[in-house]
C-alpha cells in the first residue's frame, strides 16, 4: 500500500504541475464551463484513448498518457465547479485555485486508499484498456445523472462518479509509468 501511495503521489505532482502552468497560461478560464461541458470533454478524452485502444494507432502525436493527465485535470476542475457553482465571477487566482486542487486530490486519494484496502489492490491485475472502459462507463452515468438534474434514487452524485474517475485515470497512469 505504501507503493501505491508513492506512486499516487508521483502521478499526481505531475497532473498538478500542468495544472499550475495551465492555470499560469490561462488563467480560469475554464470557470465558464457548466459541469456537463467539462463531463463531455473527460468524456472526448476517454474515449480518443479507447479508438487509439482499438485501432491500435494514432494520427495525432499527443499519446493516450496526455489524455489520461487530462482526464485527471478535468475531474478535479469538475469537482472544483460543483463547489463554487456557476457564479459571475469567473476568476479564481493562482493561489485558490491550486488550494481547491489539492483539497479534491487529497479528497481522492483517501477514498483510493480506503478502497485499495478493501479491494487488495485489484486494479494492478486489471488491463489498462479495462480502466478506460470503466472510465467511459462512469461518464455515461455521470451524463445520465446530469440529464436527471442531479436527482437519483439509489446512486452516489455526480462527485462521486469524478472522484472514481480520477482514481482510475491514475491507476492508469501508475501501470504506464512503473510497470
Amino acid at each position: 500500500m505504501n507503493k501505491t501511495s508513492q506512486q499516487f503521489d508521483s502521478i499526481i505532482a505531475l497532473c498538478k504541475d500542468i495544472f499550475v502552468k495551465k492555470m499560469k497560461d490561462y488563467g480560469s478560464a475554464w470557470r465558464i464551463l457548466r459541469t456537463p461541458s467539462i463531463t463531455d470533454q473527460i468524456f472526448i478524452k476517454a474515449q480518443r484513448i479507447r479508438s487509439i485502444e482499438d485501432k491500435g494507432v494514432q494520427k495525432i502525436e499527443e499519446g493516450i498518457r496526455n489524455e489520461y493527465i487530462g482526464i485527471v485535470n478535468y475531474s478535479v476542475i469538475a469537482l472544483i465547479q460543483l463547489e463554487l457553482g456557476n457564479d459571475q465571477d469567473l476568476n479564481l487566482n493562482e493561489e485558490k485555485g491550486e488550494e481547491l486542487y489539492n483539497r479534491f486530490i487529497q479528497e481522492a486519494k483517501s477514498l483510493m486508499m480506503n478502497k485499495n484496502h478493501d479491494y487488495g489492490e485489484a486494479w494492478r491485475d486489471m488491463r489498462i484498456s479495462s480502466l478506460t472502459d470503466i472510465i467511459l462507463m462512469k461518464l455515461f452515468r455521470t451524463k445520465q445523472i446530469e440529464d436527471n438534474k442531479g436527482k437519483t434514487f439509489i446512486s452516489e452524485g455526480v462527485d462521486a462518479n469524478y472522484y472514481d474517475i480520477i482514481n482510475y485515470a491514475i491507476f492508469a497512469l501508475i501501470k504506464m509509468e512503473f510497470e
